[in-house]
Protein backbone atom coordinates (compact mmCIF):
# COMPACT_ATOMS: atom_id res chain seq x y z
CA UNK A 1 0.00 0.00 0.00
CA UNK A 2 1.02 3.60 -0.84
CA UNK A 3 2.41 6.09 1.94
CA UNK A 4 -0.82 6.97 4.37
CA UNK A 5 -2.59 9.82 3.61
CA UNK A 6 -3.45 9.72 7.19
CA UNK A 7 -1.68 7.85 10.30
CA UNK A 8 -3.47 6.28 12.84
CA UNK A 9 -4.37 9.05 15.46
CA UNK A 10 -5.30 11.52 12.79
CA UNK A 11 -1.90 12.63 11.73
CA UNK A 12 -2.21 13.76 8.09
CA UNK A 13 1.01 12.87 5.98
CA UNK A 14 -0.04 14.19 2.77
CA UNK A 15 -2.99 15.74 0.85
CA UNK A 16 -3.52 13.65 -2.33
CA UNK A 17 -4.43 15.17 -5.97
CA UNK A 18 -7.55 13.07 -7.49
CA UNK A 19 -8.06 13.37 -11.07
CA UNK A 20 -11.19 12.35 -13.77
CA UNK A 21 -10.64 9.35 -15.51
CA UNK A 22 -12.21 9.77 -18.94
CA UNK A 23 -11.33 7.43 -22.28
CA UNK A 24 -8.59 5.78 -20.37
CA UNK A 25 -6.88 8.95 -19.38
CA UNK A 26 -6.71 10.61 -15.70
CA UNK A 27 -7.45 14.29 -17.09
CA UNK A 28 -7.74 17.65 -14.59
CA UNK A 29 -10.93 19.61 -15.26
CA UNK A 30 -11.00 21.45 -18.22
CA UNK A 31 -11.50 24.32 -16.02
CA UNK A 32 -8.53 23.66 -13.65
CA UNK A 33 -10.92 24.48 -10.69
CA UNK A 34 -10.39 22.36 -7.80
CA UNK A 35 -12.27 21.67 -4.54
CA UNK A 36 -11.13 20.04 -1.22
CA UNK A 37 -11.73 16.63 0.38
CA UNK A 38 -11.95 16.50 4.40
CA UNK A 39 -11.15 13.84 6.97
CA UNK A 40 -14.68 13.50 8.72
CA UNK A 41 -12.70 13.11 11.92
CA UNK A 42 -10.17 16.08 12.43
CA UNK A 43 -12.15 17.67 9.43
CA UNK A 44 -8.09 18.44 7.62
CA UNK A 45 -7.98 18.83 4.26
CA UNK A 46 -6.38 15.10 2.85
CA UNK A 47 -7.75 15.50 -0.98
CA UNK A 48 -7.99 18.01 -4.08
CA UNK A 49 -10.74 17.56 -6.56
CA UNK A 50 -11.17 18.52 -10.01
CA UNK A 51 -14.34 20.46 -9.77
CA UNK A 52 -15.57 19.30 -13.92
CA UNK A 53 -18.53 21.39 -15.75
CA UNK A 54 -20.31 20.69 -19.04
CA UNK A 55 -17.26 20.27 -20.97
CA UNK A 56 -15.59 17.76 -18.84
CA UNK A 57 -19.29 15.79 -19.05
CA UNK A 58 -19.06 16.13 -22.90
CA UNK A 59 -15.59 14.63 -23.17
CA UNK A 60 -16.73 11.66 -20.87
CA UNK A 61 -19.61 11.13 -22.78
CA UNK A 62 -17.80 11.21 -26.31
CA UNK A 63 -15.78 8.89 -24.93
CA UNK A 64 -18.57 6.33 -23.61
CA UNK A 65 -20.64 6.70 -26.53
CA UNK A 66 -17.69 5.56 -28.65
CA UNK A 67 -16.64 3.11 -26.42
CA UNK A 68 -20.47 1.51 -26.58
CA UNK A 69 -20.20 0.92 -30.58
CA UNK A 70 -17.19 -2.06 -29.18
CA UNK A 71 -18.29 -2.93 -26.14
CA UNK A 72 -21.52 -3.55 -26.74
CA UNK A 73 -21.28 -6.15 -29.72
CA UNK A 74 -18.63 -8.20 -27.57
CA UNK A 75 -19.82 -11.73 -26.37
CA UNK A 76 -20.66 -11.79 -22.94
CA UNK A 77 -18.20 -14.05 -21.97
CA UNK A 78 -15.46 -11.78 -23.11
CA UNK A 79 -16.92 -8.98 -20.99
CA UNK A 80 -17.47 -11.30 -18.32
CA UNK A 81 -13.60 -12.05 -18.00
CA UNK A 82 -13.00 -7.95 -17.44
CA UNK A 83 -15.53 -7.90 -14.53
CA UNK A 84 -13.86 -11.15 -13.22
CA UNK A 85 -10.41 -9.51 -13.70
CA UNK A 86 -11.81 -6.29 -11.32
CA UNK A 87 -13.23 -8.11 -9.19
CA UNK A 88 -10.09 -10.22 -8.21
CA UNK A 89 -8.37 -6.64 -8.30
CA UNK A 90 -10.26 -5.37 -5.37
CA UNK A 91 -9.58 -8.00 -3.23
CA UNK A 92 -5.84 -7.71 -3.97
CA UNK A 93 -6.01 -4.15 -2.92
CA UNK A 94 -8.53 -5.06 0.35
CA UNK A 95 -6.40 -3.65 2.66
CA UNK A 96 -5.40 -0.07 0.78
CA UNK A 97 -9.19 0.34 -0.66
CA UNK A 98 -10.20 -0.78 3.23
CA UNK A 99 -7.61 1.88 3.95
CA UNK A 100 -9.23 4.74 2.26
CA UNK A 101 -12.77 4.13 2.71
CA UNK A 102 -12.44 4.60 6.59
CA UNK A 103 -10.56 7.92 5.70
CA UNK A 104 -12.86 9.31 3.27
CA UNK A 105 -16.19 8.33 5.05
CA UNK A 106 -14.86 8.53 8.36
CA UNK A 107 -16.04 4.99 9.19
CA UNK A 108 -14.31 1.99 11.16
CA UNK A 109 -12.02 0.62 9.05
CA UNK A 110 -13.46 -3.28 10.52
CA UNK A 111 -16.61 -2.63 8.62
CA UNK A 112 -14.86 -1.82 5.23
CA UNK A 113 -12.28 -4.52 5.45
CA UNK A 114 -14.53 -6.89 6.91
CA UNK A 115 -17.52 -6.09 4.58
CA UNK A 116 -17.51 -3.70 2.35
CA UNK A 117 -14.71 -4.30 0.00
CA UNK A 118 -15.39 -7.70 -0.04
CA UNK A 119 -18.91 -7.30 -1.33
CA UNK A 120 -17.14 -4.34 -4.09
CA UNK A 121 -15.81 -7.60 -5.25
CA UNK A 122 -18.32 -9.89 -5.08
CA UNK A 123 -20.97 -7.50 -6.70
CA UNK A 124 -18.27 -7.82 -10.15
CA UNK A 125 -17.85 -11.38 -9.75
CA UNK A 126 -21.80 -11.77 -8.98
CA UNK A 127 -22.91 -10.52 -12.07
CA UNK A 128 -19.96 -11.52 -14.01
CA UNK A 129 -21.16 -15.38 -13.76
CA UNK A 130 -25.13 -14.21 -14.00
CA UNK A 131 -25.10 -12.05 -17.05
CA UNK A 132 -23.74 -15.65 -18.93
CA UNK A 133 -27.50 -16.93 -18.23
CA UNK A 134 -29.79 -14.00 -18.55
CA UNK A 135 -32.65 -15.78 -20.55
CA UNK A 136 -35.01 -14.67 -23.10
CA UNK A 137 -38.19 -15.53 -23.88
CA UNK A 138 -39.88 -17.51 -27.11
CA UNK A 139 -43.60 -17.72 -27.62
CA UNK A 140 -45.62 -20.20 -29.89
CA UNK A 141 -48.84 -18.63 -31.68
CA UNK A 142 -50.04 -21.89 -33.26
CA UNK A 143 -53.72 -20.73 -33.89
CA UNK A 144 -51.75 -17.46 -36.15
CA UNK A 145 -48.97 -19.78 -37.61
CA UNK A 146 -45.85 -17.33 -36.25
CA UNK A 147 -43.54 -17.01 -33.29
CA UNK A 148 -42.32 -14.39 -30.92
CA UNK A 149 -38.89 -14.48 -29.73
CA UNK A 150 -37.33 -11.81 -27.43
CA UNK A 151 -34.09 -10.09 -27.59
CA UNK A 152 -32.44 -8.37 -24.91
CA UNK A 153 -29.80 -5.41 -26.14
CA UNK A 154 -28.09 -3.20 -23.79
CA UNK A 155 -28.93 0.79 -24.07
CA UNK A 156 -26.37 2.48 -24.33
CA UNK A 157 -24.40 5.37 -21.98
CA UNK A 158 -25.47 5.45 -18.24
CA UNK A 159 -25.01 8.04 -15.81
CA UNK A 160 -24.31 6.34 -12.28
CA UNK A 161 -24.16 8.90 -9.38
CA UNK A 162 -23.35 7.16 -6.11
CA UNK A 163 -23.49 8.52 -2.25
CA UNK A 164 -21.02 8.94 0.30
CA UNK A 165 -21.91 6.38 3.14
CA UNK A 166 -20.79 3.38 0.87
CA UNK A 167 -19.22 4.96 -1.80
CA UNK A 168 -17.53 1.62 -2.84
CA UNK A 169 -20.09 -0.97 -2.40
CA UNK A 170 -22.85 1.09 -4.11
CA UNK A 171 -20.81 2.18 -7.12
CA UNK A 172 -20.15 -0.85 -7.93
CA UNK A 173 -23.57 -2.45 -7.23
CA UNK A 174 -24.34 0.08 -10.01
CA UNK A 175 -21.38 -0.66 -12.39
CA UNK A 176 -21.03 -4.01 -12.37
CA UNK A 177 -24.55 -5.05 -13.82
CA UNK A 178 -24.36 -1.67 -15.87
CA UNK A 179 -20.73 -2.92 -17.69
CA UNK A 180 -22.41 -6.73 -17.83
CA UNK A 181 -25.01 -6.02 -20.23
CA UNK A 182 -23.22 -4.12 -22.26
CA UNK A 183 -23.76 -0.27 -21.19
CA UNK A 184 -20.77 1.88 -20.97
CA UNK A 185 -20.92 4.34 -18.22
CA UNK A 186 -19.84 7.93 -16.36
CA UNK A 187 -19.60 7.46 -12.62
CA UNK A 188 -20.17 10.59 -11.07
CA UNK A 189 -19.29 10.29 -7.02
CA UNK A 190 -20.40 11.95 -4.09
CA UNK A 191 -18.56 15.20 -3.60
CA UNK A 192 -17.74 13.92 -0.32
CA UNK A 193 -15.86 10.88 -0.98
CA UNK A 194 -14.48 10.84 -4.39
CA UNK A 195 -11.58 9.00 -3.47
CA UNK A 196 -12.64 5.04 -4.03
CA UNK A 197 -14.00 5.81 -7.23
CA UNK A 198 -11.11 7.41 -8.69
CA UNK A 199 -9.41 3.80 -7.12
CA UNK A 200 -12.03 2.03 -8.80
CA UNK A 201 -10.89 3.59 -12.11
CA UNK A 202 -7.42 2.73 -11.70
CA UNK A 203 -8.51 -0.96 -11.24
CA UNK A 204 -10.30 -0.79 -14.61
CA UNK A 205 -7.54 0.58 -15.97
CA UNK A 206 -5.20 -1.72 -14.47
CA UNK A 207 -7.70 -5.06 -15.81
CA UNK A 208 -7.49 -3.73 -19.40
CA UNK A 209 -10.86 -2.66 -19.47
CA UNK A 210 -11.13 -1.07 -22.78
CA UNK A 211 -10.90 2.95 -23.31
CA UNK A 212 -14.14 4.30 -22.77
CA UNK A 213 -16.21 2.16 -21.00
CA UNK A 214 -15.99 3.27 -17.42
CA UNK A 215 -15.15 7.13 -16.97
CA UNK A 216 -14.98 9.08 -13.36
CA UNK A 217 -15.84 12.69 -13.82
CA UNK A 218 -16.12 14.00 -10.43
CA UNK A 219 -18.17 17.38 -9.49
CA UNK A 220 -21.17 18.83 -7.87
CA UNK A 221 -24.74 18.18 -8.81
CA UNK A 222 -26.91 21.25 -10.08
CA UNK A 223 -25.30 23.09 -12.29
CA UNK A 224 -22.33 20.94 -12.22
CA UNK A 225 -21.34 17.46 -12.92
CA UNK A 226 -24.07 15.80 -12.00
CA UNK A 227 -26.51 17.88 -13.93
CA UNK A 228 -24.80 17.94 -17.11
CA UNK A 229 -24.60 14.28 -16.84
CA UNK A 230 -28.34 14.16 -16.30
CA UNK A 231 -28.96 16.32 -18.95
CA UNK A 232 -27.16 15.20 -21.49
CA UNK A 233 -29.35 13.53 -24.38
CA UNK A 234 -26.77 11.07 -25.17
CA UNK A 235 -27.00 9.30 -21.48
CA UNK A 236 -29.65 7.20 -21.76
CA UNK A 237 -29.91 5.56 -18.35
CA UNK A 238 -29.60 7.57 -14.77
CA UNK A 239 -29.12 5.23 -11.68
CA UNK A 240 -29.02 6.94 -8.41
CA UNK A 241 -28.85 6.42 -4.85
CA UNK A 242 -28.86 9.54 -3.07
CA UNK A 243 -31.95 11.44 -1.48
CA UNK A 244 -35.51 11.78 -2.45
CA UNK A 245 -34.95 15.42 -3.27
CA UNK A 246 -31.95 15.05 -5.19
CA UNK A 247 -34.57 11.87 -6.95
CA UNK A 248 -37.16 14.18 -7.46
CA UNK A 249 -34.77 16.98 -9.66
CA UNK A 250 -33.27 14.21 -11.37
CA UNK A 251 -36.43 13.11 -12.60
CA UNK A 252 -38.03 16.34 -13.70
CA UNK A 253 -34.40 17.21 -15.89
CA UNK A 254 -34.34 13.29 -17.18
CA UNK A 255 -37.84 13.49 -18.25
CA UNK A 256 -37.08 15.81 -21.17
CA UNK A 257 -35.75 12.97 -22.76
CA UNK A 258 -37.71 10.12 -21.11
CA UNK A 259 -34.59 8.54 -20.00
CA UNK A 260 -34.88 4.86 -17.93
CA UNK A 261 -34.41 5.92 -14.11
CA UNK A 262 -33.68 3.38 -11.18
CA UNK A 263 -33.73 5.39 -8.03
CA UNK A 264 -32.53 4.03 -4.43
CA UNK A 265 -33.56 6.75 -2.36
CA UNK A 266 -34.12 7.59 1.26
CA UNK A 267 -35.39 5.38 4.41
CA UNK A 268 -37.23 5.97 7.72
CA UNK A 269 -37.77 2.07 8.58
CA UNK A 270 -39.16 0.27 11.43
CA UNK A 271 -37.90 -2.25 13.68
CA UNK A 272 -40.82 -3.61 14.83
CA UNK A 273 -39.93 -6.42 17.99
CA UNK A 274 -43.00 -8.95 18.87
CA UNK A 275 -42.53 -10.40 22.83
CA UNK A 276 -42.20 -13.66 21.37
CA UNK A 277 -38.75 -13.30 20.01
CA UNK A 278 -35.36 -13.95 20.94
CA UNK A 279 -34.76 -10.88 22.51
CA UNK A 280 -30.72 -11.58 22.77
CA UNK A 281 -30.43 -11.64 19.12
CA UNK A 282 -33.15 -9.10 18.31
CA UNK A 283 -30.60 -6.80 20.70
CA UNK A 284 -27.42 -8.03 19.14
CA UNK A 285 -28.55 -7.10 15.48
CA UNK A 286 -30.60 -3.53 16.82
CA UNK A 287 -27.29 -2.28 18.12
CA UNK A 288 -25.81 -2.88 14.03
CA UNK A 289 -28.84 -1.75 12.35
CA UNK A 290 -28.99 1.44 14.75
CA UNK A 291 -25.89 2.38 14.73
CA UNK A 292 -23.34 0.84 11.99
CA UNK A 293 -21.66 3.41 9.95
CA UNK A 294 -22.69 5.92 12.22
CA UNK A 295 -25.97 5.44 11.37
CA UNK A 296 -25.56 6.69 7.69
CA UNK A 297 -27.09 3.87 6.16
CA UNK A 298 -30.42 3.84 3.86
CA UNK A 299 -31.70 0.61 5.75
CA UNK A 300 -30.84 1.40 9.47
CA UNK A 301 -34.17 0.60 11.37
CA UNK A 302 -33.73 4.05 12.69
CA UNK A 303 -37.73 3.61 14.34
CA UNK A 304 -37.87 0.72 16.61
CA UNK A 305 -41.54 -0.49 17.90
CA UNK A 306 -41.10 -3.01 21.27
CA UNK A 307 -44.04 -4.65 22.45
CA UNK A 308 -45.24 -3.29 25.69
CA UNK A 309 -44.53 -6.19 27.73
CA UNK A 310 -41.19 -6.20 26.85
CA UNK A 311 -40.52 -2.36 26.02
CA UNK A 312 -38.44 -1.66 29.40
CA UNK A 313 -36.24 -4.77 29.41
CA UNK A 314 -35.17 -3.94 25.93
CA UNK A 315 -35.03 -0.32 26.49
CA UNK A 316 -32.78 -0.64 29.09
CA UNK A 317 -30.84 -3.59 27.20
CA UNK A 318 -30.61 -1.41 24.41
CA UNK A 319 -29.46 1.54 25.97
CA UNK A 320 -26.62 -0.70 28.41
CA UNK A 321 -25.36 -1.96 24.81
CA UNK A 322 -25.42 1.22 23.04
CA UNK A 323 -23.06 2.96 25.93
CA UNK A 324 -20.56 0.18 25.81
CA UNK A 325 -19.89 1.39 21.85
CA UNK A 326 -16.27 1.97 20.91
CA UNK A 327 -16.44 5.88 19.27
CA UNK A 328 -13.26 6.65 17.90
CA UNK A 329 -10.00 6.38 15.53
CA UNK A 330 -11.77 5.21 12.12
CA UNK A 331 -8.27 3.30 11.62
CA UNK A 332 -8.43 1.56 14.98
CA UNK A 333 -9.59 -2.27 14.30
CA UNK A 334 -11.34 -1.83 17.54
CA UNK A 335 -13.63 0.96 16.88
CA UNK A 336 -17.22 -0.01 16.89
CA UNK A 337 -18.43 3.73 15.10
CA UNK A 338 -16.41 6.53 13.69
CA UNK A 339 -16.92 10.04 12.63
CA UNK A 340 -20.02 11.96 10.33
CA UNK A 341 -19.39 12.57 7.52
CA UNK A 342 -19.27 16.44 7.60
CA UNK A 343 -19.87 19.77 9.85
CA UNK A 344 -23.13 19.95 7.76
CA UNK A 345 -24.41 16.51 8.43
CA UNK A 346 -23.48 16.65 12.30
CA UNK A 347 -25.50 19.99 12.37
CA UNK A 348 -28.92 18.52 10.47
CA UNK A 349 -28.43 15.17 13.15
CA UNK A 350 -28.24 17.57 16.23
CA UNK A 351 -30.59 19.94 15.01
CA UNK A 352 -33.33 16.95 15.14
CA UNK A 353 -32.30 16.08 18.67
CA UNK A 354 -33.05 19.53 19.89
CA UNK A 355 -36.64 19.14 18.05
CA UNK A 356 -36.67 15.94 20.09
CA UNK A 357 -36.31 17.34 23.19
CA UNK A 358 -38.93 20.39 22.26
CA UNK A 359 -41.52 18.10 21.26
CA UNK A 360 -41.56 15.86 24.48
CA UNK A 361 -38.70 13.76 24.10
CA UNK A 362 -36.25 12.35 26.62
CA UNK A 363 -32.35 11.17 25.31
CA UNK A 364 -31.93 8.53 27.50
CA UNK A 365 -28.29 7.97 26.46
CA UNK A 366 -26.55 9.71 23.42
CA UNK A 367 -26.94 13.00 22.35
CA UNK A 368 -22.92 14.56 23.18
CA UNK A 369 -19.55 14.87 21.57
CA UNK A 370 -17.34 11.58 23.18
CA UNK A 371 -15.95 13.04 26.09
CA UNK A 372 -12.60 10.60 25.64
CA UNK A 373 -12.19 11.40 22.24
CA UNK A 374 -8.14 12.84 22.31
CA UNK A 375 -7.26 16.41 21.43
CA UNK A 376 -6.87 15.66 17.94
CA UNK A 377 -10.18 14.73 16.88
CA UNK A 378 -12.38 17.30 18.49
CA UNK A 379 -12.36 19.53 15.48
CA UNK A 380 -14.21 16.42 13.62
CA UNK A 381 -17.87 15.37 13.09
CA UNK A 382 -18.95 13.44 16.42
CA UNK A 383 -22.01 12.27 18.15
CA UNK A 384 -22.16 9.44 20.67
CA UNK A 385 -25.02 6.43 19.48
CA UNK A 386 -28.39 8.00 20.71
CA UNK A 387 -31.39 6.83 21.81
CA UNK A 388 -34.74 8.75 22.55
CA UNK A 389 -38.08 7.71 23.79
CA UNK A 390 -41.28 9.50 24.52
CA UNK A 391 -42.23 10.95 21.08
CA UNK A 392 -45.26 10.58 19.13
CA UNK A 393 -45.50 9.26 15.88
CA UNK A 394 -46.03 12.66 13.99
CA UNK A 395 -42.91 14.39 16.00
CA UNK A 396 -40.39 15.07 12.89
CA UNK A 397 -38.10 12.98 14.33
CA UNK A 398 -40.00 10.07 13.96
CA UNK A 399 -41.29 11.15 10.45
CA UNK A 400 -38.09 12.18 8.77
CA UNK A 401 -35.03 10.88 7.93
CA UNK A 402 -32.06 11.55 10.15
CA UNK A 403 -29.40 9.50 8.44
CA UNK A 404 -27.15 9.35 11.72
CA UNK A 405 -26.94 7.45 14.60
CA UNK A 406 -30.28 8.29 16.30
CA UNK A 407 -32.90 5.65 17.22
CA UNK A 408 -36.72 6.36 18.73
CA UNK A 409 -38.03 3.32 20.70
CA UNK A 410 -42.02 3.30 21.07
CA UNK A 411 -44.47 0.47 22.48
CA UNK A 412 -46.97 -1.24 20.97
CA UNK A 413 -49.78 -3.47 22.10
CA UNK A 414 -51.07 -5.05 18.92
CA UNK A 415 -50.05 -6.43 15.64
CA UNK A 416 -52.53 -4.26 13.52
CA UNK A 417 -51.18 -1.65 15.79
CA UNK A 418 -47.67 -1.70 15.20
CA UNK A 419 -48.36 -2.26 11.43
CA UNK A 420 -50.31 0.41 11.04
CA UNK A 421 -47.84 2.66 12.73
CA UNK A 422 -44.95 1.16 10.66
CA UNK A 423 -46.81 2.22 7.18
CA UNK A 424 -47.29 5.55 8.68
CA UNK A 425 -44.59 7.16 6.71
CA UNK A 426 -43.75 8.52 3.06
CA UNK A 427 -41.07 6.15 3.11
CA UNK A 428 -41.09 2.30 2.52
CA UNK A 429 -37.48 1.46 1.92
CA UNK A 430 -36.70 -1.86 4.64
CA UNK A 431 -38.35 -3.11 7.56
CA UNK A 432 -37.19 -5.64 10.21
CA UNK A 433 -39.55 -8.22 12.31
CA UNK A 434 -38.62 -10.00 14.86
CA UNK A 435 -40.78 -12.88 15.84
CA UNK A 436 -40.60 -16.99 16.46
CA UNK A 437 -44.34 -17.16 15.28
CA UNK A 438 -43.98 -18.10 11.70
CA UNK A 439 -47.45 -17.81 10.74
CA UNK A 440 -47.20 -14.02 12.60
CA UNK A 441 -44.01 -13.21 10.80
CA UNK A 442 -45.41 -13.99 7.05
CA UNK A 443 -48.78 -12.20 7.90
CA UNK A 444 -46.74 -8.77 9.02
CA UNK A 445 -44.58 -9.00 6.19
CA UNK A 446 -47.30 -9.02 3.51
CA UNK A 447 -49.04 -6.30 5.02
CA UNK A 448 -45.56 -3.92 5.52
CA UNK A 449 -45.43 -1.10 2.87
CA UNK A 450 -41.46 -1.58 2.17
CA UNK A 451 -39.60 -3.15 -0.70
CA UNK A 452 -37.11 -5.30 1.27
CA UNK A 453 -38.42 -7.47 4.29
CA UNK A 454 -36.17 -8.64 7.59
CA UNK A 455 -37.41 -11.21 9.41
CA UNK A 456 -35.32 -12.41 12.42
CA UNK A 457 -32.03 -10.89 10.59
CA UNK A 458 -30.74 -7.68 9.06
CA UNK A 459 -28.38 -6.56 6.25
CA UNK A 460 -28.90 -10.05 4.60
CA UNK A 461 -28.83 -9.87 1.29
CA UNK A 462 -28.91 -12.41 -1.36
CA UNK A 463 -27.97 -10.41 -4.57
CA UNK A 464 -30.34 -12.50 -6.96
CA UNK A 465 -33.13 -10.58 -5.22
CA UNK A 466 -35.02 -7.00 -5.79
CA UNK A 467 -33.70 -4.00 -4.11
CA UNK A 468 -35.39 -1.61 -4.26
CA UNK A 469 -38.12 0.68 -2.30
CA UNK A 470 -42.08 1.54 -2.56
CA UNK A 471 -43.35 5.39 -2.18
CA UNK A 472 -41.22 7.96 -1.62
CA UNK A 473 -37.90 5.78 -1.13
CA UNK A 474 -37.31 4.86 -4.59
CA UNK A 475 -38.07 3.65 -8.74
CA UNK A 476 -37.55 0.52 -9.66
CA UNK A 477 -35.34 -2.73 -8.45
CA UNK A 478 -31.67 -3.64 -9.19
CA UNK A 479 -30.13 -6.99 -8.24
CA UNK A 480 -30.07 -10.40 -10.06
CA UNK A 481 -32.13 -10.20 -13.19
CA UNK A 482 -33.77 -6.82 -11.95
CA UNK A 483 -30.92 -5.22 -13.15
CA UNK A 484 -30.99 -6.40 -16.68
CA UNK A 485 -34.55 -5.32 -16.77
CA UNK A 486 -33.01 -1.85 -16.30
CA UNK A 487 -30.05 -1.89 -17.93
CA UNK A 488 -31.08 -3.42 -21.17
CA UNK A 489 -33.83 -3.24 -23.70
CA UNK A 490 -36.20 -6.09 -25.06
CA UNK A 491 -37.06 -6.26 -28.56
CA UNK A 492 -39.61 -8.58 -29.64
CA UNK A 493 -38.99 -10.37 -33.63
CA UNK A 494 -41.86 -11.82 -34.92
CA UNK A 495 -42.17 -14.55 -37.57
CA UNK A 496 -45.15 -15.44 -39.59
CA UNK A 497 -44.41 -19.31 -40.83
CA UNK A 498 -47.58 -19.54 -42.35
Amino acid sequence: MAEAIVEKGGVINKVIELKNFIGGKFIDSVSGKRFENRYPATNEVIATVPESGREDVEMAVESAVKAFKVWSKMPVKERSKYLMKISELIMERLDELSYLESVDVGKPIRLARGMEIPRASYNFSFFAEFAKYVHTEFYETDDRGAINYVLRRPVGVAGLITPWNLPLVLTTWKVAPCLAAGNTCIIKPSELTPITATKLAEIAAEAGLPDGVLNVVHGFGPNSAGEFIVSHPDVKLISLTGETTTGQAIMRTASQHLKKLSFELGGKNPNIIFADADLEQALDVTIQSSFSNQGEVCLCGSRIYVERKIYDEFVERLVERAKRMKVGDPLDPETDMGALISEEHLHKVRTYLEIAVADGGKILTGGKTPEHLPEKFKSGNWLEPTVIVGLNDNCRVIKEEIFGPVVTVSPFDTEEEVIERANNTHYGLSATIWTNDLSRAHRVASQIEAGVIWINTWFLRDLRTPFGGMKMSGLGREGGIYSFEFYTELKNVCIKLQ
